[in-house]
């Protein structure tokens, strides 16, 4: 797994996302923000956040799609429940993840950040296969960026979202960094 000179991870699944934009000038990646998502809620599998990141989503297939309707957003990656990765946006781009945010006293974390989807809930743990193709991704975005913080979309927006949740094993993950 390597990162390229426009931002694409390869060995991953590329699939385009329009919800991005440029980054500020001269701002470095410094920070990683995980989070979680499935749709419809808890359930997993099928192609429906695919959908959702690149603005097709059906919201007539599913009720809780409605809410959804206008909402532009993306992440980075996903990591599947199987381990596999998917990119959406190019690292060198600014994702639409993060929203009203602030990490350490900075506003705008979608400035200085990657987000990593997992899909999953805050309602039940992740898989060994998720943790493992997020230890291999960081430690890939890491060697490209000078990423020094992880974060939760909790902990840098922690008035509007609760994910990873619960069951994200913080300390499991930081020790398969090494």
């Amino acid at each position: 797994m390597k990162l390229d000179a426009n931002g694409w991870v390869s060995g991953v699944r590329h699939v385009f996302s329009p919800n991005h934009d440029v980054r500020p000038p001269s701002t470095p990646i410094e920070l990683l923000v995980i989070h979680n998502i499935s749709l419809p809620p808890n359930e997993y599998g099928g192609d429906a956040i695919e959908r959702f990141f690149t603005n097709t989503l059906d919201h007539s297939e599913h009720p809780y799609y409605e809410q959804l309707r206008g909402v532009r957003v993306s992440a980075h990656f996903l990591v599947r429940r199987n381990g596999q990765i998917l990119q959406f946006v190019s690292c060198n781009k600014r994702a639409w993840h993060a929203g009203v945010s602030s990490w350490r006293g900075r506003t705008r974390c979608n400035d200085f950040s990657i987000g990593i989807e997992l899909e999953g809930s805050d309602f039940e743990p992740f898989t060994e296969r998720q943790y493992a193709s997020l230890a291999r991704l960081t430690r890939c975005l890491r060697r490209a960026y000078p990423i020094s913080d992880m974060a939760g979309h909790s902990d840098i927006a922690p008035e509007r979202k609760t994910d990873p949740g619960p069951f994200f094993d913080w300390e499991m993950y930081k020790k398969r960094l090494k």
